[in-house]
């Protein structure tokens, strides 16, 4: 399909590269992983600065209002230069799900645009990928609500001012009846926050409720179609962040066959390296069409969810299978931390779970089609 960026996202596109070159050095990149305090404040308030972090919020919550082909100009830069802000959670997913909530959301919207405010979305519960049915309790207290419950996997939940908690407003059957979002701030009393690094730096948590005050977001019993919308949101902006890192691991195993000698030649020039690169390149091809689709067909206020659904399995695939030719091919070097591959291989794998792996998305394309 052909494809090109209209000038306000291209030059969108380019401030995402000049940022990662200046901030996201691959020589750089451990010092960098292990700066989480002034370091990382300062470039997030610089990435405020740009107008990334209002990009897709909605207009009438003080935002831009950029839709998911802005976002993919932006992803795509994050994806090449692994950058860990944690952008998709904190500017497209907490927003998606926040859109027309109340008084409440729309003061903390203009506080996230601004970078004053991260808010991470606390919904799966369990070591699978279902956001539904759904335990955590939410009872009535008067005029407001508190939580019981535990929430597994908070993705990049650990540096969250607030987390956007799925409950069970009311007891009744079916697993989307009571489906209900609520805020609660980081140090509420009777919330506990676990934290852990995963495998591709970025910074995640567990939460444990016990008697939470939290704050409705938008209207009780109703947020199952919310947390839909924004988790398909989410995972098309993931799909241009696997596609930037792909082709960054691309570009840098070309460097390397081009330069590393064997046998008196550069290994380049042997035809099984040839087809093993031209493989790697036809995989990046593949899965930017699909984002390209997927995005489009979101953007178009479309029913994309089984497009996305088919969009994530096949671009995890050649995620997965483009980072490990590239480790490969720069033989065990591949696999130090110092070399930049082997960092891509590890975000490729955090990204195939990301909001649901392969065999959830499969599970999911074919009840969404059948």
């Amino acid at each position: 399909m052909q494809f090109a960026y209209n000038d306000e996202q291209q030059m969108l596109r380019d401030s995402v590269e000049r940022f990662g070159v200046e901030e996201w050095n691959p020589a750089d990149r451990l010092k960098r992983l292990a700066d989480v305090g002034e370091g990382a404040a300062q470039r997030w308030a610089r990435m405020a600065e740009l107008g990334w972090l209002m990009l897709p919020i909605a207009e009438a919550d003080g935002g831009l209002g950029g839709g998911p082909i802005e976002v993919m100009a932006v992803m795509e830069g994050v994806g090449r230069y692994l950058m860990t802000d944690a952008y998709v959670t904190h500017c497209v997913l907490a927003p998606a799900l926040m859109a027309g909530g109340g008084d409440h959301c729309r003061a903390l919207l203009e506080k996230i645009g601004a970078g004053e405010v991260r808010i991470a979305a606390a919904l799966i519960e369990d070591a699978g990928f279902d956001t539904m049915p759904i335990a955590t309790v939410a009872s009535a207290d008067g005029d407001g609500f508190r939580l019981t419950g535990a929430k597994e996997h908070v993705e990049d939940g650990a540096d969250a001012d607030w987390y956007l908690v799925s409950a069970r407003a009311a007891v009744t059957s079916g697993e989307h009846a009571g489906a209900s979002l609520f805020l609660v701030p980081r140090h509420a009393d009777g919330l506990v926050v676990q934290r852990f690094r995963s495998v591709d730096g970025h910074r995640h948590c567990s939460l444990e409720l016990v008697d939470v005050a939290g704050i409705p977001v938008g209207a009780i019993g109703e947020a199952a179609d919310r947390i839909d919308a924004a988790l398909d949101r989410a995972i098309v902006a993931h799909l241009a962040e696997a596609v930037g890192s792909m082709e960054a691991a691309v570009d840098a195993t070309l460097d390397y066959v081009r330069t590393r000698q064997q046998f008196g030649a550069p290994i380049g020039s042997f035809q099984v390296v040839q087809h093993k690169v031209v493989d790697m390149s036809v995989a990046c091809e593949e899965a930017r069409a699909l984002t390209l689709v997927a995005a489009s067909q979101l953007a178009s206020g479309g029913d994309a969810s089984s497009l996305i659904a088919a969009a994530k399995v096949r671009v995890a695939q050649c995620g997965i299978a483009v980072a490990q030719q590239a480790v490969q091919l720069h033989g065990g070097v591949g696999t130090s931390e110092e070399l930049v591959v082997s960092h891509h291989l590890r975000r490729q794998m955090m990204l195939d779970l990301a909001h649901g792996d392969r065999d959830h998305h499969k599970a999911r394309f074919a009840e969404l089609t059948r």
